[in-house]
């Protein structure tokens, strides 16, 4: 592998990899009616790229129930989004062409999501589970995204530097984790519209995404770092 390449490439799965925050937004409105409400716009946009548990605490208030038990909601919703994984899901533009070319390009690779196991190994199903060296999930880290926990994780599983790795993600609350973590960050949004940061990469879709454009993007992150 030539090491000017990425030591690894750390993808997000929800609304990076494949189009679910859709299939998230049709369950997380049937949990809403069968609570006996409505959830809004905006507490649905708030929940994206979070955790189960952030995004219970958000629907819960949004329901004005902030006293409901939080156990039967989330067993309640995985099941209705882990059978909706189970009938296929959509790739992003671009995302099933770059991971077939990091692959090929002998690239490490990891997972890296605030969905928890059960769903993923769903969703693994359409992903490929030999397409990931490594994958973790939302559950199995102590703090989730926005904590760099998740990606400084993936890295240390692979055995490579965080800062020698690529993460791309769709949310702020993933850019957040990613560039917090020291990775170079390519941001391609999806549900959400993401504000220029410094450090971030911004791109409409992932299609016409190559190894050779992630090796440019750490190249010239290297040259931006301060001399040790």
């Amino acid at each position: 592998m030539n090491s000017q390449q990425p030591a690894a490439v750390l993808f997000d799965m929800d609304g990076t990899l494949v189009d679910s925050e859709k299939v998230w937004t049709i369950a997380l409105h049937d949990l809403a009616a069968w609570a006996g409400g409505e959830l809004s716009p905006k507490a649905r946009s708030a929940m994206v790229g979070g955790s189960m548990k952030s995004s219970m605490r958000i629907f819960r208030e949004d329901l004005g129930q902030p006293d409901r038990p939080e156990a039967p909601d989330v067993e309640w919703l995985t099941s209705r989004v882990f059978n909706l994984f189970r009938e296929g899901l959509v790739w992003r533009p671009g995302a099933a062409e770059l991971l077939r070319a990091v692959k090929l390009a002998g690239l490490p690779t990891a997972l890296v999501t605030s969905t928890g196991r059960t769903l993923v190994e769903a969703a693994l199903d359409t992903l490929g589970r030999e397409n990931f060296d490594v994958v973790v999930c939302g559950d199995e880290v102590t703090m989730p995204k926005p904590d760099p926990e998740p990606y400084r994780t993936a890295a240390k599983l692979i055995g490579v530097p965080i800062e020698d790795c690529v993460a791309i993600e769709d949310s702020p609350t993933g850019v957040a984790s990613a560039l917090a973590s020291g990775a170079v960050v390519l941001a391609v949004p999806a549900e959400l519209e993401l504000p220029p940061t410094d450090g971030v990469h911004l791109r409409r879709s992932l299609v016409g995404v190559d190894p050779a454009y992630l090796t440019q993007l750490l190249i010239s992150q290297r040259l931006l770092r301060p001399a040790r």
